[in-house]
């Protein structure tokens, strides 16, 4: 069965930014011909030591979905380590110029729901926010905020 593996250039910092995902996630880095792999939540990612030709940018992101606000707390407060830039609505670039969004999975039971009026609520709130808050998100959507 065929599969599809991310390859994403890098400047000569492949085995670290592996090394760094496997820290976090778990796993394990491989050095690899011509740059590094690893595994992160099933999904193996493949960074090439390309050279500055190339640069990463928030076109392509990998999103991490988590059951709750304590695993997006986790995740969102370590892909940031060292150098991360938060950005909104989930959205952060990790110091290796990666972007990620990390979201809990109730998402889109908030802005996705049958009220119109909480799904607005919820939309609202979550333009507000740099890393989410499933617990305001929830709260906006009910009215209850």
């Amino acid at each position: 069965m065929p599969t599809i593996t991310p390859f994403l250039w890098l400047d000569g910092t492949s085995l670290a930014a592996a090394q760094f995902y496997a820290g976090i996630f778990g796993s394990e880095a491989h050095a690899e011909p011509m740059g590094a792999s690893v595994e992160v939540l099933g999904q193996r990612l493949y960074f090439l030591d390309g050279g500055p030709q190339h640069t990463l940018t928030p076109a392509f992101s990998l999103m991490v979905s988590v059951e709750s606000q304590a695993e997006v707390d986790l995740y969102w407060d370590a892909l940031l380590a060292g150098g991360g830039e938060p950005g909104r609505c989930g959205w952060l670039v990790d110091r290796y110029g990666v972007s990620w969004q990390v979201t809990p999975t109730t998402i889109g039971q908030w802005l996705g729901g049958p009220d119109e009026s909480g799904r607005t609520r919820a939309q609202q709130a979550m333009f507000t926010m740099s890393k989410l808050d499933e617990p305001a998100l929830r709260a906006a959507y009910e009215g209850t905020a």
